[in-house]
């Protein structure tokens, strides 16, 4: 028996990186996973693989910045699987990250909340009905130490991320009577591949960490029952980055 046995989860952003690591860990333990992405490829790649290790996946192209291809999704994996148990969002768009606060358009910052707390948030909301159903939903939303640390020149990417720490707080206090946990999750990982303009981690560990070794694994956590008693809370798998942030 795996630790997700029985249970539906979607990972929305899982087509590539820590999305896909989670994806497939969560159906070797035992879920039926809504693979979510915007690119085709990237979606039928992920769930090809999990289906060729005997697991149970179904793919849907999504764009996430659209309210109305949220709830066509969440129907579509309802009306597959029969409900909805695990919630994880991880998508962003890493093409908009970069810019100062004094160079920041609007319409960047827009984008950076569009494909973040906005799509977090139409994803719970088209969710909920089917985490109360379950009687021990879990969501889990992918924050940024970026946002604690203010690093820079990421001012659209932090300003996006510590609003989803925010509403995760603050679903966590309205859903906690409906057995739903929110948490979110700060990781440092690589997901970019080895490259000789990669500046060397700075944490106390002195890696980075690998998406399917370090950080998949503490989703899987909060997604268990394991976590049960642990909600509204931001768990860092950061080899101890996020020890800079206490000076």
């Amino acid at each position: 028996m795996g630790k997700l046995t029985g249970k539906v989860a979607i990972v929305a952003g899982a087509g590539r990186g820590i999305g896909r690591a989670t994806a497939e860990l969560f159906a070797a333990e035992g879920a039926k996973v809504a693979v979510l992405s915007l690119t085709p490829a990237n979606v039928n790649a992920v769930v090809a693989h999990i289906q060729s290790k005997g697991g149970t996946a179904l793919g849907v192209v999504c764009d996430l910045s659209f309210g109305e291809q949220i709830a066509e999704a969440v129907a579509k994996v309802v009306r597959t699987f029969g409900g909805i148990d695990v919630l994880v969002n991880v998508a962003f768009d890493p093409t908009v990250v970069h810019s100062s606060i004094l160079d920041l358009s609007v319409e960047q910052l827009q984008r950076n909340f569009d494909m973040g707390p906005i799509a977090y948030l139409r994803t719970m909301q088209a969710c909920y009905p089917y985490l109360k159903a379950s009687g021990e939903g879990r969501v889990i939303n992918f924050a940024s130490l970026a946002g604690i640390l203010g690093m820079s020149p990421y001012g659209p990417y932090n300003l996006a991320k510590e609003a989803i720490r925010a509403l995760t707080r603050s679903a966590a206090r309205e859903w906690g009577p409906d057995n739903i946990t929110v948490n979110n999750l700060l990781p440092v990982a690589d997901t970019w591949g080895a490259s000789p303009d990669t500046p060397p981690p700075t944490n106390a560990l002195g890696r980075f960490g690998s998406p399917e070794d370090d950080v998949a694994p503490v989703v899987l956590f909060l997604a268990s029952s394991d976590s049960r008693f642990i909600t509204g809370s931001s768990l860092t798998p950061d080899g101890g980055q996020i020890i800079d942030s206490a000076r």
